[in-house]
Formats: structure tokens, sequence, C-alpha cells
């Protein structure tokens, strides 16, 4: 992700409310962020929707990292995002 720009990437609330089509231009043009302050305080964050889907298909897939990890350390095997006892083998 390319260093953050305040004068471009933080925005006042009310501006937001003033030029809200451009903000929206302007997250869909470059990918990129826009926070939104209100009373000079960070309060939401404008997102155009292919970076939102990225984020949760990524925050999805680090779940299931996660839990393949713990029931793997745990001697369980993961099954569809639970774990499982290991099949023993018949030797």
């Amino acid at each position: 992700m390319p260093k953050l720009k305040p004068s471009r990437d933080i925005q006042p609330v009310t501006e937001f409310r003033a030029n809200a089509a451009q903000f929206i231009e302007q997250v869909q043009a470059t990918g990129e962020p826009i926070i939104l302050t209100q009373h000079g305080r960070s309060a939401a964050v404008l997102l155009d929707v292919g970076s939102y889907e990225g984020m949760l298909d990524e925050l999805a897939l680090l779940r299931d990292v996660r839990k393949t990890e713990s029931c793997r350390r745990s001697g369980f095997r993961p099954i569809e995002r639970s774990c499982t006892l290991p099949i023993a083998s018949s030797a």
C-alpha cells in the first residue's frame, strides 16, 4: 500500500458531506482508503468495494490458516472449519 498522504487521504466528515461523489470517485480510482475525521479524531474509513471484499477474503483465509495451525498443534486434523481426531492407521 502506498504511503498515506494526509492532505489527500485524511479528510473531515464535513468535507465528505459536501463532496461525497468526489471522494467516492477518488477511492474507486486510486484503490486507497480515505480516513474521515470528526472533531479532529479518526471516525471512519471509506474504501472501494473491491478493496473491502479483498480484505474480507484475506481475513477469512487467515482465520482458516490459524484454525488449521491450532488443530495441528493439538494433534487433531482440520475438517471444514472444525477439528477432528486423526484417522488411526490400520497397520
